[in-house]
């Protein structure tokens, strides 16, 4: 359980979509990410952007808000499919410096029990400096799925990330 000293995690979500940065649908997975996120953990929200899937716009926006120390926790959504412009795990790599590849295959084994399309997904996660960067889905339904896999995880990943030093005993 995290630390009840520790102020709540600070969270930062991107939506990557070329229709909703471009005004033409409204994000739902965005608002959907939060949604849950709030319900699980003791956390503020600091920022939300919306880019298109372009991999310039991506990693501008991850590095900022970690280098800037601004989120210890940065969720993104969307660009993780096979379609031409899906460059979000790219992007990503980019960006991360030490890769946590644990959180994309647990998420991708709770997908493939639900839909053999969840082999398809491409989600990376990763840390650069002391903030995780994880991918999710573009669907508020996956979206929902995903996150139920991980959340109860983050406290503790993200008190590590932020110093604790107490042994990982199980």
């Amino acid at each position: 359980m995290p630390n009840e000293q520790q102020p709540p995690y600070r969270v930062a979500i991107l939506t990557i979509s070329d229709r909703s940065s471009a005004g033409v649908r409204p994000d739902g997975s965005g608002p959907a990410v939060w949604v849950l996120v709030e319900a699980a953990l003791p956390a503020t929200l600091i920022t939300t952007a919306i880019v298109p899937d372009e991999i310039a716009a991506i990693t501008a926006t991850l590095s900022q808000w970690a280098d800037d120390s601004t989120a210890d926790l940065i969720l993104t959504t969307g660009g993780t499919g096979l379609a031409p412009r899906d460059v979000t795990p790219e992007a990503t790599r980019q960006v991360i410096e030490r890769e946590v590849p644990g959180i994309p295959e647990a998420m991708r084994v709770a997908s493939l029990a639900i839909t053999p399309f969840g082999m398809l997904s491409r989600m990376v996660a990763g840390t650069r400096g002391r903030s995780l960067i994880i991918n999710l889905p573009g669907s508020p339904k996956a979206v929902r799925e995903n996150l139920a896999v991980i959340l109860p995880v983050l406290p503790h990943a993200l008190d590590k990330l932020r110093g604790d030093p107490d042994d990982c005993v199980v």
